[in-house]
């Protein structure tokens, strides 16, 4: 792809989500939702191989569906109520229909079905865009709405995406199927705990984004798509490799990482609601994400595949990432901040 074409499309992401993030009326948060969809579908394309078409045209299909709804239930609560301010979504029937939409926009259960296979078909630096930046105006729109929305469904919703999301990672070789199930679960966390604090929910999209990138950056960096290759990491790179099981135990939010604490102030926050039984499922749902992070943090570090030639291990990272430390620190160092967020929500 030429360099003006991929910094125009960069350049549109980016005006996509600023707009959707700066807008008060419904028209312009839903155009710029639409940018960011006609932007990033060059980008997913861009391989010009059956399976990247395939996604493409999956990823289209379903946000074109989430925006059309989008569309009618502000058009429905504008009938009703004559103003298009986000703000001001009073009519039942709309705010269902939006919760809706925007759970398809973010890939939250039951309507999770399009992102593993839409990220199975993409490279890397594609799924690290549609893992993250894309979720950040659907989630602003969210978090936005939160005191309006249908609570019921936003709660079934979100422990079925961390039921399935723990659940559906467990049987899974390809690393993109496993982020894709991984971000499933995380979406969960985030969407259940908007209707009750909402800077919660933005704390829990920050430390994803961190976790997320760092993730994805290292497995660019070690070249591996599925377990197989995965195993092989630690015997050529060790020091990449070392890094990538700290960012798996964040994510599975084992303390003293970063990802354990979104999770913990969430649990706390849901036991001060008495909503004591809901906080238990949670914490068990967190066990399925945990085992397979685990089960990618033992292949990585104690199994070593058969027939590898000790000639041709790469003992020195040739390109050093200098983002990749940062990123890591990112990952570990977040825990300290605990009692200045506690004291601040």
């Amino acid at each position: 792809m030429s360099p003006y074409a991929l910094s125009m499309l960069m350049s549109s992401l980016a005006v996509g989500t600023i707009t959707t993030l700066s807008s008060y009326h419904w028209f312009l948060a839903w155009m710029g939702l639409e940018i960011n969809t006609l932007a990033i579908i060059p980008l997913m394309t861009k391989m010009h191989h059956p399976r990247a078409t395939e996604s493409a045209t999956k990823y289209f299909l379903t946000q074109a569906t989430a925006s059309a709804l989008i569309l009618f239930s502000t058009i429905m609560n504008a009938w009703m109520t004559g103003e298009w301010t986000i703000m001001n979504m009073n009519h039942y029937t709309s705010t269902t229909i939006l919760t809706i939409a925007l759970a398809i926009k973010l890939g939250v259960a039951p309507f999770h079905l399009w992102l593993p296979d839409v990220l199975q078909g993409l490279n890397m630096m594609t799924c690290l865009i549609l893992s993250t930046w894309q979720k950040l105006a659907p989630m602003a729109l969210l978090v936005l709405t939160s005191h309006q929305l249908n609570t019921n469904l936003l709660i079934m919703m979100a422990l079925t995406s961390m039921i399935v999301g723990g659940w559906g990672g467990l049987n899974q070789t390809q690393m993109r199927k496993i982020m894709a199930y991984s971000s499933i679960a995380h979406l969960g966390w985030m969407t259940m705990i908007v209707p009750f604090a909402p800077n919660l929910a933005l704390l829990n999209l920050l430390v994803y984004i961190i976790l997320t990138s760092s993730m994805f950056i290292t497995l660019m960096a070690l070249n591996s798509t599925s377990m197989n290759k995965f195993s092989t990491s630690w015997l050529k790179t060790p020091t990449l490799a070392a890094f990538t099981m700290i960012v798996l135990v964040a994510l599975g939010g084992l303390p003293p990482t970063s990802g354990f604490l979104p999770k913990w102030l969430i649990l706390q926050e849901m036991t001060k609601q008495h909503l004591n039984i809901l906080s238990i499922t949670m914490a068990m749902s967190a066990l399925l994400s945990l085992f397979f992070y685990l089960r990618l943090s033992y292949t990585i570090s104690m199994t070593s595949p058969p027939h590898i030639s000790n000639s041709n291990l790469n003992w020195r990272e040739k390109n050093n990432l200098q983002i990749i430390p940062m990123m890591i620190m990112l990952s570990m160092m977040m825990m300290p901040m605990t009692p200045a967020l506690m004291v601040m929500n």
